[in-house]
């Protein structure tokens, strides 16, 4: 059983540690995660360590992550969500959410998401949220609408070679 630091009605979050290789794979080997998020589609096994590596690096760092997120009745891992530095000279950090196939379309996003702004107001008392999605994904673009994110224009993002919508959260 996974150690969770924080809980929502449905979600525990946790850390990425290095023995999550096989969790990591689960999450970002499956192309209906990773299909808007890497210009490919899909993950290498080599894009999933680097991956694993900078969320722990991260961690380490900025005591931030996109952690995994585990459902709480069953103890399966949903997806990640969580926090990354943006632009720390102006203290606002990016939001974001990866889900697997299996757990998208029920809320998760939504509810894991919020608790993320919360601890992000709170605790880490950051002054603005980012978040920017794929223009194909326009559940993305419902869910950040749903939890107030301003859209400000559009930004390159190199791991698809597009320009994603972008938002911003006051959270101060």
């Amino acid at each position: 059983m996974r150690e969770y630091f924080m809980k929502t009605e449905r979600t525990g979050f946790s850390r990425w540690t290095e023995g999550d290789l096989e969790l990591a794979r689960l999450l970002w080997g499956d192309p209906e995660t990773t299909r808007y998020i890497c210009a490919s589609g899909v993950f290498t096994e080599e894009d999933i360590v680097a991956r694993l590596e900078k969320e722990i690096e991260n961690g380490k760092c900025y005591g931030v992550q996109y952690w995994p997120i585990f459902e709480l009745s069953t103890g399966k891992l949903i997806g990640c969500c969580g926090l990354r530095p943006y632009d720390l000279d102006d203290n606002i950090y990016e939001i974001g959410f990866h889900l697997r196939g299996a757990f998208q379309g029920k809320g998760y996003a939504a509810e894991a998401a919020s608790a993320v702004i919360s601890l992000a107001k709170t605790t880490l008392r950051v002054k603005s949220l980012f978040a920017g999605h794929n223009p194909k994904n326009i559940v993305s673009a419902k869910v950040l609408a749903k939890l107030g994110f301003s859209y400000t224009g559009d930004e390159f993002y190199a791991p698809t070679g597009l320009y994603h919508p972008s938002y911003l959260l006051a959270t101060q």
